[in-house]
């Protein structure tokens, strides 16, 4: 997984509250177990039409938009069925932070184990950051996971509250698998112990 430290990007703005699961990534996408390959529909039933094509009005088919790093998202984004495909989708298309006031548990948690940085700040951080997100383009969002800031473009920062282990998961990259690779001395002496003392087994 890769390491989330700082980004300095541009940033979407989705008003929307209740964005759940199945606006992120429709059920009929969820086919596969592969981590990549999702990006491309990502929102599919909000960026496209019946027939493909792309609805002009939707934030991420606008040009400035189409590089977006950062969502700033309405209350309770990532709600509905706990698919892991959601943040897989968000991240393939390029989505390392969300901004929102709340998230839904499984989601938030999802996120972390997959390289993003859910946020959540209060709503009249997130209004701030939502009205500089529709600057578009030559507007930038700064996140700095170390000191736990987000700075808008206009230069005012915002703390925001993190659990300290899954910062240090971010901070070096480590899903559920990395973290068991950090004890694999400990693994193997154990295992080297249990075969001595069972060699039956």
């Amino acid at each position: 997984m890769d390491k989330f430290t700082t980004l300095t990007g541009i940033a979407a703005p989705m008003p929307l509250v209740n964005i759940d699961t199945d606006m992120i990534i429709p059920k009929q996408f969820l086919k596969t177990i592969q981590r990549t390959g999702l990006g491309k529909n990502l929102f599919d039933e909000m960026r496209f039409d019946p027939d493909g094509r792309e609805i002009p009005d939707f934030v991420l088919n606008q040009p400035a938009y189409r590089d977006a790093q950062i969502l700033v998202a309405g209350d309770n984004f990532g709600c509905g069925s706990s698919r892991e495909h959601a943040p897989w989708a968000l991240a393939d298309f390029g989505i390392r932070v969300v901004i929102s006031t709340s998230f839904a548990d499984i989601f938030y948690n999802n996120c972390f184990k997959n390289g993003m940085l859910p946020i959540v700040l209060p709503r009249d951080q997130v209004d701030h950051l939502m009205e500089d997100a529709r600057k578009g383009a030559n507007a930038r969002i700064a996140i700095d996971l170390e000191s736990q800031t987000v700075t808008s473009t206009d230069g005012q920062v915002f703390p925001f509250d993190l659990d300290p282990f899954k910062k240090h998961c971010l901070l070096n990259g480590l899903d559920d698998i990395g973290l068991t690779l950090e004890k694999v001395d400990r693994i193997d002496s154990f295992e080297a112990k249990a075969a001595e003392a069972r060699p039956w087994v």
